[in-house]
Parts: C-alpha cells; sequence; structure tokens
C-alpha cells in the first residue's frame, strides 16, 4: 500500500457565508491506492460528497477550494487549468452520479449518450464507437444492447439507468472511478447487482474506487479502507474490518449505533386492537399505448391483494421496485383508481367513491412521501404548506397557524420553520415538514411510502423514533413501505412481501425476516447488503 494513484493533501473548501459552518471540507488527506476500495462514509453534510466533487472539479460556483493538493500522477489537479483537467475528466478520473435520471440526458437516447463520451474524448469512427457501446451495454449487464441503446432513459428501470451511469464512467477505462451514493434508492437485490458490478469490474480492470455511501452494509460488503467524516472533518480512517468491528472515535460509534439491525423478536402490539383498515382481493393494472402501431401494454401492478391494519399497528410492506407496494399505497389514499376489490376504512368502502363524496375522508388517511422536496411546493412556506389543505377543508385560518406551530413543535422543528421555504432545510428537516403536514388532519391512518430511504442513518433513526412517538401519541394505525428490510424489522408488528404485485408471504417481522417461506423472501434477505457484518454485530 505504498503506491497511492491519487492522493488528498489539506483539502479545504469554503461554504458562503450564511451557511451554519465555514467549511465544506477542512484539511481533508488521505490516499487512494492503486486496486482498492476506499469508502468515505459520514451524515448527510459531512463534506464526502463535496470532496469527491473538489477531486472532479465539479464544485458548484458557491464553493471554493481555499486550500490543499489532489495529486494524480504526479500532478495537482487542483493548479490545472481547466481545459487540462477536462482532457483528464472521463479518460483517467470519472464519476457515477446518485440520481441517474437527473444526471441522465432525458432528450437522448443511453446509447447516444455513451457515444457522446467516446466522440469528445477523441474516438472518430463511428463504427468503433458503436461497437463499443455496445460491448459497455454488455459488460454491464444489460439485456439486449442492440435494442436498449436507442432507448431513452425513463423508459429503463432504476436500476438500469444506474448501470447506463456506469457504462458511462467506464468508457475511457479510468484509473479511478468516484461512485457518489450509487445505491441509495435502489431495493435490495438491485442494489447488491450494482455492487457485485462495481466490485467485479474493479477486480478486472485493476481500477482504484473511491465509494461515498451513508450505508454501513455498504461498507461492509465492498470497502478494503474506510474514511469516516463529520462536518467537513476526517475524523478516522482504517481498514473496513476494524472501522466496523472497533471503531475509536465516538462520531463512528454513533453512526453504527444508529444503524437498524433486524430484530430477533417482535414487539409486543394490541391483538385487541380494532380494525381501521380492510383490503380485500385489491386489483389495479396500468395500460399505456407504445411502439410505432399502438399496441397496449399491460402492466398488472397490484393483483388480488387484501390485509386488516389495526389501530395503534404498523403494517409494513417491503419488495423490489416494481413489486406493487407504492401503487398499492396510492390506490389506498385515491390518488390513482383500482379495477376493482374493497377498501373498507372503519367499515366503510371508499373504493366507488367520487373526489368529492371521498373529500370529507380525505383527513382521516394521509401520506408521507419518500422525496418531500418534490412533494412541496418550492415557492410556498412550510407554514403555508401546512395550512393550505386545512383551511380548504373549513379550519379557521388562526386555528391552523396555531395547530401548524404546535404540530412543528412535536416533530422536532423550531417555531422559525413556519416562515422558511423547504430549500432552508436539510433532507432530515424537510421529511420532518412532511410528516407534520400529513399531521395537520389528525389523521387515524398514515402511509408512508419510503419515508427514510434516502436519509443517513443517524437522521433515519431520529424519523423512525419520531414515527414511532407520533404513533403511541395519537394511536395512529401506519403502513410503512420500504425496501429496507432493517428498518421494517425495527418498526412494524407485521409484513407483508410483494412480488409482481401479489403479497407472496405475511408474517411477525421476526419469522419473516429470520425464517422466510418463500424463495423470493429468502432472495430478497440473502441481498441485505453487510449481513455477515449485522450478525456478527
Amino acid at each position: 500500500m505504498t503506491d497511492p494513484v491519487l492522493s488528498v493533501r489539506g483539502l479545504t473548501v469554503t461554504l458562503p457565508r450564511e451557511m451554519d459552518r465555514r467549511h465544506a471540507a477542512e484539511n481533508v488527506s488521505f490516499d487512494l491506492q492503486r486496486g482498492e476500495i476506499l469508502c468515505i462514509i459520514g451524515e448527510s453534510g459531512s463534506g464526502k460528497s463535496v470532496t469527491a466533487s473538489a477531486v472532479m472539479g465539479l464544485l458548484p460556483a458557491v464553493m471554493k477550494v481555499a486550500g490543499g493538493q489532489v495529486l494524480y500522477a504526479g500532478r495537482d489537479l487542483l493548479a490545472m487549468p481547466e481545459a487540462a483537467r477536462r482532457a483528464l475528466r472521463g479518460r483517467s478520473l470519472s464519476m457515477i452520479f446518485q440520481d441517474p435520471l437527473s444526471a441522465l440526458n432525458p432528450l437522448m437516447t443511453v446509447g447516444a449518450q455513451i457515444d457522446e463520451v467516446l466522440a469528445a474524448h477523441g474516438w472518430r469512427d463511428r463504427e468503433k464507437r458503436t461497437a463499443k457501446v455496445l460491448d459497455l451495454l454488455t459488460e454491464i449487464g444489460l439485456p439486449d444492447p442492440p435494442l436498449l441503446r436507442h432507448q431513452y432513459p425513463f423508459r429503463l428501470s432504476g436500476g438500469q439507468r444506474q448501470r447506463v451511469m456506469i457504462a458511462i464512467a467506464l468508457a475511457l477505462d479510468p484509473d479511478v472511478l468516484i461512485a457518489d451514493e450509487p445505491t441509495t434508492a435502489l431495493d435490495v437485490t438491485t442494489q447488491a447487482q450494482i455492487l457485485e458490478l462495481i466490485r467485479t469490474i474493479q477486480r478486472r480492470k485493476g481500477m482504484s474506487v473511491m465509494f461515498i455511501t451513508h450505508d454501513f452494509g455498504v461498507v461492509a460488503d465492498i470497502a478494503d479502507r474506510v474514511i469516516v467524516m463529520e462536518k467537513g472533518l476526517l475524523v478516522e480512517q482504517g481498514a473496513a474490518a476494524q472501522v466496523l468491528t472497533a471503531p475509536e472515535h465516538p462520531y463512528t460509534r454513533r453512526l453504527i449505533a444508529a444503524v437498524p439491525r433486524l430484530r430477533e423478536t417482535d414487539r409486543v402490539a394490541e391483538l385487541e386492537a380494532p380494525v381501521i383498515l380492510r383490503v380485500e382481493a385489491l386489483h389495479k393494472t396500468y395500460r399505456s399505448r407504445s411502439g410505432f402501431l399502438g399496441h397496449t401494454r399491460v402492466v398488472p401492478a397490484v393483483r388480488d391483494v387484501g390485509f386488516e391494519l389495526r389501530r395503534g399497528r404498523t403494517l409494513g410492506v417491503v419488495g423490489e421496485s416494481g413489486s406493487g407496494k407504492s401503487s398499492m399505497g396510492k390506490v389506498l389514499m385515491k390518488l390513482t383508481d383500482a379495477d376493482g376489490g374493497r377498501i373498507l376504512l372503519d367499515g366503510r368502502d371508499i373504493l366507488p367513491l367520487t373526489e368529492a363524496e371521498f373529500r370529507p375522508l380525505r383527513p382521516r388517511i394521509q401520506m408521507v412521501f419518500q422525496d418531500p422536496y418534490a412533494s412541496l411546493n418550492p415557492r410556498q412556506t412550510v407554514g403555508a404548506s401546512l395550512t393550505v389543505g386545512p383551511v380548504a377543508q373549513g379550519m379557521v385560518r388562526s386555528e391552523a397557524r396555531a395547530r401548524a406551530a404546535a404540530i412543528l413543535a412535536q416533530v422536532g422543528l423550531d417555531p422559525s420553520a413556519y416562515d422558511r421555504f423547504p430549500h432552508e432545510f436539510s433532507g432530515g428537516q424537510r421529511q420532518r415538514v412532511g410528516i407534520a403536514r400529513a399531521l395537520m388532519f389528525d389523521p387515524e391512518v398514515l402511509i408512508a411510502d419510503e419515508a427514510v430511504s434516502a436519509l443517513d442513518v443517524s437522521i433515519q433513526a431520529q424519523i423512525l423514533e419520531l414515527l414511532a412517538q407520533v404513533q403511541a401519541v395519537r394511536h395512529l394505525a401506519m403502513i410503512f413501505i420500504t425496501h429496507d428490510l432493517r428498518v421494517a424489522s425495527q418498526i412494524c408488528d407485521e409484513v407483508l412481501v410483494m412480488h409482481k404485485g401479489r403479497v407472496v408471504e405475511s408474517g411477525t417481522p421476526a419469522r419473516i425476516f429470520r425464517a422466510p417461506e418463500q424463495d423470493y423472501t429468502r432472495r430478497l434477505v440473502a441481498a441485505i447488503p453487510g449481513s455477515r457484518w449485522d450478525s456478527a454485530a
């Protein structure tokens, strides 16, 4: 470990003056060795993504490098002219971004986007570029590359889009690959596939990989060495096994303590609690026209689903992307129409009700969405977002404001949050706003759709604790939709496992995750990242 391919020395990046600290990264130093996978882990705002962006020369305009060196092949990247740095970007150092749908051009086919990288770096022969595109799509395991290269990003699944991002990053065989949270929003089986793909290609090509993550399970599966960052400072580094099993810094110990574990025993719950929601034989099929001849594509999203939800209890719904769990949540909220079945809310079937008939009942069943930034109006203050619904339902404006202030305090936000805009909050704070908005109606049923999937472990633990407190105080019934089996194990009284629209297994979390009966469930459990480390811990 004496020949680093990349050396970062004293890297310091400044933040705008109005931010809560002076530096995004301060005096950060580390080496990336040849052929190793180095994981950088920390909470949101710890400086891990800023460090990667500084290495790549992709910092936003509001951030400036105030000092330090980034040495590659004996040259300081920070001192290079932009044209020279651009020539290295993609060819010698490449990056996989967290959200491929945002990073990919929606107006270009995926094949054209890979081809563009090759053309920009001097590949003039079109036939050779086409052959290279097909080779890359084959290497990353995408089906039918000759057909798929003509597809647009929106037609691919999340896992397929992430594979395309990997193909673009690998197009020129770089020495250094930087992966910024590339598996955060993926389900466990797709995440396992992407991690194995990165690891396999890294070993075959002898690349060095800087892997940014907030998931210790991913670290346990993929890392050779680990760097831990807190508020812009590098607080601990060492071999992965050492950091995971015997962390030295208090911050690292707190992060590891916040990682949810698979429970050995189930939560004690009130078996006699009354049923608030009963679902019977629920069906939903999506139909879309595509192609030159207008062929109809039929996708059965929810098939013959039934369950009971009791007051004060939490029902977990788990499965891969495309399993139908989010579609079911939207049908239960009547955000999309079902094709058949019954949804009995306190004994009344709400499925056949028109929007006007259902409107007085809507406050009783509310939803916390996966992306609070997308679900909040960026032009409205938090106070306006919280009060507009209740006022529309007939609540006096002054009463709505007082209620909003009380609920903001209940979810752990300062009273000043009322007059601030969504962009002024962190991801965890925005999720608290999303929960507060749902609670404004004093609902009896709360549907949380991937409410903690994009949050780091410490913020995730806070949101889960908040939901548990709210549930205990208000005796809420909750449907918790997630692809994180550890989280489902922690918070749920019962779990439904969905696959291709059907419930394939149900039961208590300890039974489902410790002794699964169905092959599909066993595959889900086996794909949990860091399961061996989790068992040892």
